[in-house]
Formats: C-alpha cells, structure tokens, sequence
C-alpha cells in the first residue's frame, strides 16, 4: 500500500525545493494578516517556518525563545506587533525579498 503525505507535508517539501513558491507562501500570509484573515495567516507562516529555517533558528535570530514563536502561529496564538514585525523583517531578509504595502488602484 502507497503511503501518501499530509497537506502541510506537501507545501513544506515545494518551499525547500521551489523558491518562487516560497517567496508567494511569504506574501500570501502577509497579504491575508493585512485584510485581517490573521488566523490563515499564522498558519501559513507556521508552514513556511518550519519548511524554511524552523523555530529554533528563528528564536535565535530574534531573542524569542522557540516555544514561544511556536505557540505564537498556533491556533491559539496572539502574537505582539513588536515581535510579529521582527519575525516578518527576519523571514523577508533571509529570503532575500521586501514587501511594502501600496495603495490599491480603483
């Protein structure tokens, strides 16, 4: 019998293999976090996280204790602005990308 991998399994494996996927994962969850979808946003991050650098690199980078940045993208997570925007600066330097918020045209 073929065993198969879970969804989160799947887009952890494109990230490591495809960095334009990685880049979009990145701007879709800073896109969801702005029009307030925060909770797809947590989760996305979660994935690219863990697909990328994963937690305990990221706590180093940012002084926050691993546990903590975990527990923050969880479900259940309420992340402060200081430490979100220090994570979000982190991940979009190590990716070597910079997003910046405009104005919608009509």
């Amino acid at each position: 019998m073929a065993t198969t991998k879970s969804f989160k399994e799947l887009v952890q494996d494109r990230v490591k293999h495809d960095p334009e996927f990685a880049t979009a994962l990145l701007r879709e969850s800073i896109d969801r976090m702005l029009t307030g979808d925060v909770d797809i946003a947590k989760t996305l991050l979660r994935d690219y996280i863990k697909a990328t650098i994963g937690f305990e690199k990221l706590g180093e980078a940012t002084s926050l204790p691993s546990k903590s940045l975990i527990r923050m993208f969880g479900p259940l997570g309420n992340p402060q602005a200081r430490n979100l925007f220090g994570v979000l600066g982190y991940l979009q330097k190590q990716a070597g990308v910079e997003f910046h918020v405009t104005e919608a045209r009509r």
